[in-house]
């Protein structure tokens, strides 16, 4: 096994600042736009002042530097960006031409730049019109002008609607124009008419620019309130959606993460946030152990190509979290799937996801996946709480699994792969999506069952369409071949498309002893992408490996007693493995059994290289704490003659030196403590003490 496992065991600072990365970031208190560096005061409050959500708002405002600054510019540029095969950002370079042309042209009549112009902003937001009508020189109305927009769907906006700018009382710049605020009445010189009555002003407008009278009364072409004179509220809408769209499709979420995670990624990813799906499921394994099976499907794959073939490697950061902060498991791994030619170009027209499982002791937890594209530096996130129930004296149903698609699934004693269940492989999606041509199957494990229930128990299923019944059936328990692992297929032949609700319950003796629920969607569409899988591969359900990072947990949940037990298989059934040792070797210290400490790991330090640096710390202070503070002290040498001084080492030397009455020695290492160190007011005091005395 690589070392490198043994971080679960003392920490890392950057996962540590992971776990607590969203509780910090909420506390951030946002600078005001004023008081920003006039650079970014430029760009935030001028330059993209129309197209930036409330959310990127926000979140610039709480950086802390200039460099933050920079890398989200870069990261607000590139989730905008409409053509990411080309090196040049096409969106970025139209909004500034954009601005150019209002600051040019919508700037002339007024003390205003361009930009802030009514014509200016719409032109930012929205580009150049279609169309372009100027009515100019007319003695009985304003000076206005209509723009015509057409193919603006992707905006959520109609598609073809007009916007209407006018010159009150024939002076200053062009306002924008409202068939609710302003009325028909706004655009004529002359009107002596009710305030009120549109119906009149309308007709008066109409008598002289038919055109523009028909755009007075709604922006919308073809709208009904138009034809009966009244102004539209659905134009009025239709202004506010305007101005909302500049920003109102972009996906903010990136905005959030970069907040969160720009101190723990590497810059060269934090501005490079991609969005992704993801799934978890909690399921027994054959061995008796609880497994958190996750699946990520990333908005997108990027790879690179070597001799051929293609790949992306995929670097996991992952902490299981308990609800009172304490970091209970964290762990890193690599994924690393790799494509032929044929392969990558199928890859190309589907999604991808991967796999992964790991142990789990029963608990609620948060689980926390930071996971980076080492080709694309791209990093994308997975964050969801669980409750992983214990044993009860009922039985325990799992979360419902809706797969797509199965298939046999390879001898459970030779490899451990995620989503298995009742010798099946289950391939599922998290958006459940399925179309009418595919079979349903509902994977459910039921735990702790009694023999009375699983004889003489049946499953209820029961599917709710747009929340009416839809249908409902009964399987005995006993005619499934699994003892807790079942598996239910439904064609979905004759589910209409909509959305569907299935709760399946466990019956007993006329009562529902427990029951789980998922919802899923039958598409219209005939078919679906479904994606390429990569599944990460266990050892075995015999491999010690599982217990080690069981025992590992329970010791970090202080769970010590349990802890022990697991870990002395672990160790017995690989009594080479360092980590293994040095983990129970941490709990035996805890609870004060240091002749354990000391037979685990004096076999390691009887090796032709040195031991690793921990076994040196753990041994010299369950040697230190037993009293044996000669041979903890030459414990403490050996490992500052091979890995150098530090104030954890030195500290604990000077004790074993004070405590065997050689002082001068004990002054020594904690001044070169002090040195390395000077923040230990303990030690500081403790240092006076000892000049004091004789």
């Amino acid at each position: 096994m690589k070392s490198k496992t043994f971080f679960c065991i003392l920490g890392l600072l950057t996962l540590a600042a992971f776990v607590s990365a969203s509780a910090q970031k909420s506390q951030v208190k946002g600078l005001k736009p004023k008081d920003l560096p006039e650079l970014y005061y430029k760009w935030l409050e001028e330059e993209v002042v129309y197209i930036i959500s409330p959310v990127e708002r926000d979140v610039f405002l709480k950086l802390q530097s200039d460099r933050e600054r920079d890398l989200f510019i870069e990261a607000f540029w590139k989730h905008r960006d409409t053509n990411t095969a080309t090196e040049e950002n096409e969106y970025k370079r139209e909004h500034y031409r954009r601005v150019n042309h209002a600051n040019h042209f919508y700037g002339r009549v007024t003390t205003k730049p361009g930009w802030k112009t009514d014509r200016g902003r719409i032109y930012i937001i929205l580009g150049e019109p279609n169309d372009i009508q100027r009515f100019e020189g007319q003695s009985q109305t304003y000076a206005a002008e209509v723009w015509f927009y057409q193919d603006q769907s992707d905006r959520g906006l109609p598609p073809g609607f007009n916007v209407v700018f006018y010159q009150p009382r024939g002076i200053g710049d062009y306002i924008l124009y409202s068939p609710v605020e302003d009325g028909p009445m706004a655009l004529l010189t002359s009107y002596y008419g009710d305030p009120v009555d549109y119906q009149e002003a309308y007709n008066q407008l109409a008598e002289h620019l038919p055109e523009l009278a028909a755009v007075s009364i709604s922006l919308i072409p073809g709208e009904e309130s138009a034809a009966l004179g009244r102004p539209s509220l659905t134009s009025q809408m239709l202004l506010q959606q305007v101005e909302m769209s500049g920003w109102k499709m972009v996906e903010e979420k990136y905005a959030r993460k970069f907040l969160e995670y720009k101190d723990i990624v590497e810059v060269e990813y934090s501005a490079n946030y991609m969005d992704s799906d993801s799934f978890v499921r909690v399921f027994e394994a054959p061995n008796g152990l609880i497994f958190i099976h996750y699946a990520l499907e990333p908005a997108r794959l990027s790879v690179a190509e070597h001799e051929g073939r293609f790949y992306a490697t995929f670097r996991v950061n992952g902490t299981l979290t308990a609800e009172d902060g304490r970091l209970v498991f964290q762990f890193e791994k690599t994924l690393t799937p790799s494509f032929d030619r044929e392969q990558m170009n199928d890859i190309q027209r589907q999604p991808f996801i991967a796999h992964d499982m790991f142990p789990v002791v029963p608990g609620s937890y948060r689980l926390s996946l930071l996971v980076k594209n080492e080709v694309s530096k791209e990093f994308t996130t997975l964050e969801q709480n669980l409750s992983v129930l214990d044993r009860q004296a009922g039985p325990r149903m799992m979360p419902i699994l809706l797969a797509y698609k199965t298939a046999p699934a390879a001898p459970a004693a030779d490899r451990l792969r995620p989503f298995q269940l009742a010798g099946l492989q289950l391939y599922a999606q998290a958006n459940r999506v399925f179309v009418r041509s595919d079979t349903l199957t509902l994977g459910l494990q039921v735990l702790d069952l009694p023999k009375a229930v699983r004889d003489g128990g049946e499953l209820v299923f029961t599917f709710l369409r747009d929340d009416q019944m839809f249908r409902t059936f009964s399987r005995p328990l006993s005619s499934y071949r699994e003892a807790s692992e079942f598996l239910e297929s439904v064609p979905l032949a004759d589910f209409t498309p909509a959305h569907y609700k299935v709760t399946v319950g466990l019956a007993f003796q006329g009562g529902t002893l427990v029951s789980a629920s998922e919802e899923f969607i039958v598409t219209h569409r005939d078919s679906i992408p479904r994606p390429w899988v990569y599944a990460k591969v266990l050892p075995g359900p015999s491999d010690p490996v599982h217990l080690y990072f069981v025992g590992l947990q329970l010791y970090n949940l202080s769970r010590l007693s349990e802890a022990r037990a697991v870990l002395e298989r672990a160790v017995a059934s690989q009594p080479g493995a360092w980590e293994y040792a040095l983990t129970l070797s941490q709990t035996c210290l805890a609870m004060k059994d240091y002749e354990r400490v000391e037979r685990l790991l004096e076999p390691f330090l009887d090796r032709d290289k040195p031991a690793k640096y921990e076994i040196y710390v753990v041994l010299g202070r369950a040697l230190q704490e037993a009293g044996r503070l000669e041979r903890a002290a030459e414990i403490l040498d050996a490992a500052v003659s091979h890995y150098g001084v530090n104030t954890t080492l030195l500290n604990s030397l000077g004790e074993c030196y004070l405590g065997l009455g050689r002082k001068n020695e004990a002054r020594v290492v904690w001044k070169k403590s002090l040195e390395l160190s000077p923040d230990q007011p303990a030690l500081r005091r403790s240092l006076e003490a000892l000049k004091e005395k004789p």
